[in-house]
């Protein structure tokens, strides 16, 4: 029998992705999305407009997508409620963010130089796709809050141990992306952690014995 519980997120099952940019003064941003799809050599980003993101990347025109395997979660997660933006949104503050010039800093993370863009990427993420912005499109009608971006990576790099010896192709059985699943993190077939975002949500968790329950704290 199916139920109308009136879902408030609708994350089934969805990578995570940091996306570096350059923000004015030419320093790096970094921001988690979990709401990208590949179409070939093409990536589609829905993002909310209150993102720092959103305003850096058409301006840049560029961006990298550095996915992650499950390890770094924790460092993922530290960024989940961390903005670039000096002005916090109202809405984003009652949520929890705060504002971060320095992400990379303040999840633990790593930058490293691109080649083909000018954002970085991030180190300790296997697969991070260099990509350049090639279209925007507004979600919904007048009062919409989001936007798609199209995005083609022209270069595409892969941790050595992950490329099937002899092709160009990735080992299916050797990467594991970080999924959100529902506002948690999940590895491996395994659920990782809560995430963050979950506590502005109210939104409710697993417990170790396996009791879900609603978030009554940060993660």
């Amino acid at each position: 029998m199916h139920v109308v519980p009136g879902l408030d997120v609708l994350s089934l099952g969805i990578p995570v992705v940091p996306v570096s940019t350059r923000i004015e003064n030419g320093t790096a941003d970094l921001a988690p999305i979990s709401s990208a799809r590949w179409l070939g050599q093409y990536a589609v980003l829905g993002l909310g407009d209150a993102a720092r993101t959103t305003a850096d990347l058409p301006r840049e025109r560029e961006c990298v997508l550095s996915l992650p395997t499950p390890e770094p979660a924790d460092a993922v997660d530290r960024l989940a409620l961390t903005t670039g933006r000096p002005d916090v949104p109202r809405r984003r503050a009652k949520q929890g963010h705060r504002y971060e010039p320095e992400k990379c800093a303040a999840a633990h993370l790593t930058e490293q130089p691109s080649e083909l863009v000018r954002a970085p990427r991030v180190a300790e993420c296997p697969v991070p796709p260099e990509c350049r912005v090639v279209a925007a499109h507004r979600l919904g009608g007048p009062g919409a809050h989001a936007t798609a971006f199209q995005a083609e990576a022209p270069r595409t790099h892969v941790e050595e141990g992950l490329v099937t010896p002899g092709t160009h192709h990735v080992d299916p059985d050797g990467w594991d992306p970080l999924i959100m699943k529902f506002c948690e993190f999940h590895g491996g077939g395994h659920r990782l952690r809560p995430s963050r975002p979950a506590d502005g949500r109210n939104t409710p968790h697993q417990r170790p014995g396996g009791e879900r329950t609603a978030r009554t704290g940060t993660a």
